[in-house]
């Protein structure tokens, strides 16, 4: 592997200006703005001063911000206060989180009172995720089964994972999506340790084909959202439908299972789709990755197609910085270095800490709030962690 054009001390300033934008801004916003201590649980509705512009607790994001806790204390520094933080999500999710059949709500109130049903099977996954780290952070077996207990369901379900709340009429068009095998890709990966190695490797090796085979069209080097459930190509609108940011996320995870079972030509083949995803989804007049695009170039659905999403550049930086540790591709660190420059320029706050989530095509902020229904403590904190600790994993190369 051959580094020499990226300098120790580059290297070393990247590393200085992660951490310090992790801990010195992104954690103590979190830390200081989200907790709930009357209800318990988090605020994830915080303007950009942090302030709370609405109550509602949505589940996807409760445990992602316990999962994130939880991860900082395990992976990062074993500081109480992050895995205080981390459990008292964890309660009101115990508490509140969950219907009698262990299926994960949508959302609730304030006060833990449902709101919208257990539709959407990524509550299940990153509840999964929460108690798995809680479970290596405490021992606690209670954290252990919950956590199995849901990826089970999660298995369960994963053919219809709407279920009864699945709008498609049957039969007609049915396509499956990207997504599910995408997370689960990277779920699996967080709770090995509680499920049977068996399991763990019949899993991989189905979400490995799913993602890298059947989602991806070498013909185009570049990956669908749906797809019919023999894996062909439908020509409609959901069809054509390409999202940049969940296909660079997912070959990241490709990179860390290709690490963990030692194949090589997986890291590989993640690389090249990155890099070209990135060159697919890179917006040449204004800079930065669309959010959606239209395999034929089509108008899409999504009327906010243009827009550029923190979460999309933040996993490309780690898809990207991995690529380069793992490969040495120069390319992968010309682009961390431009996507890099992009990010930080238009999504970072430095006045008042975390980062935007939503710009026009032009890179103008559209929204100032740093979390909402769909922003939480996830992307920005979990993102700047992995790209800090990729980068200290290069410079121990040097």
């Amino acid at each position: 592997m051959n580094n020499r054009k990226v300098s120790k001390e580059r290297i070393e300033q990247f590393i200085n200006q992660y951490r310090n934008e992790l801990e010195g801004s992104v954690i103590p916003f979190w830390m200081n703005h989200s907790k709930d201590t009357t209800h318990g649980g988090y605020f994830t509705c915080l303007t950009r001063e942090g302030e709370v512009y609405d109550t509602d607790k949505f589940i996807w994001l409760q445990a992602r911000e316990v999962w994130q806790f939880a991860k900082l204390y395990n992976t990062y520094e074993q500081r109480e206060e992050w895995l205080e933080m981390a459990l008292h999500g964890a309660r009101f999710l115990q508490k509140h989180g969950a219907d009698e059949k262990g299926q994960w709500y949508f959302s609730l109130n304030q006060q833990g009172e449902p709101l919208i049903q257990p539709y959407n099977i990524f509550s299940d996954c990153f509840a999964t995720m929460a108690f798995g780290q809680l479970y290596k952070a405490t021992g606690d077996e209670e954290y252990g089964q919950l956590a199995r207990d849901t990826f089970y369901s999660i298995l369960k379900r994963q053919d219809n994972p709407k279920g009864t709340y699945n709008k498609a009429y049957p039969g007609t068009r049915v396509l499956k999506n990207f997504a599910l095998p995408m997370i689960l890709s990277n779920l699996a990966l967080e709770i090995e340790s509680l499920l049977p190695q068996e399991m763990i490797q019949e899993t991989l090796d189905k979400i490995i084909h799913e993602v890298m085979e059947v989602f991806y069209f070498p013909e185009e080097s570049l990956v669908l959202e749906n797809v019919s459930l023999d894996g062909q190509f439908v020509d409609c609108f959901e069809g054509r439908l390409m999202n940049p940011g969940h296909a660079i996320e997912a070959m990241w995870f490709m990179m860390d299972l290709g690490e963990k079972l030692n194949r090589p030509e997986l890291i590989e083949k993640a690389v090249k789709i990155t890099l070209d995803t990135l060159e697919y989804g890179w917006d040449k007049e204004h800079g930065g990755i669309f959010y959606f695009m239209d395999l034929k170039g089509h108008p899409t659905q999504q009327l906010e197609w243009d827009q550029k999403l923190w979460w999309v550049h933040l996993e490309t930086l780690v898809a990207l910085l991995k690529g380069y540790y793992h490969t040495g591709n120069e390319a992968c660190w010309e682009w961390f270095e431009k996507v890099h420059d992009y990010a930080w320029n238009h999504f970072s706050d430095p006045e008042h800490g975390e980062w935007y989530g939503y710009l026009s095509r032009e890179g103008k902020v559209l929204l100032p709030l740093k979390g909402g229904k769909w922003k939480g403590c996830f992307h920005v904190p979990r993102g700047l962690m992995y790209c800090l600790q990729t980068l200290e994993r290069i410079n121990d190369r040097k």
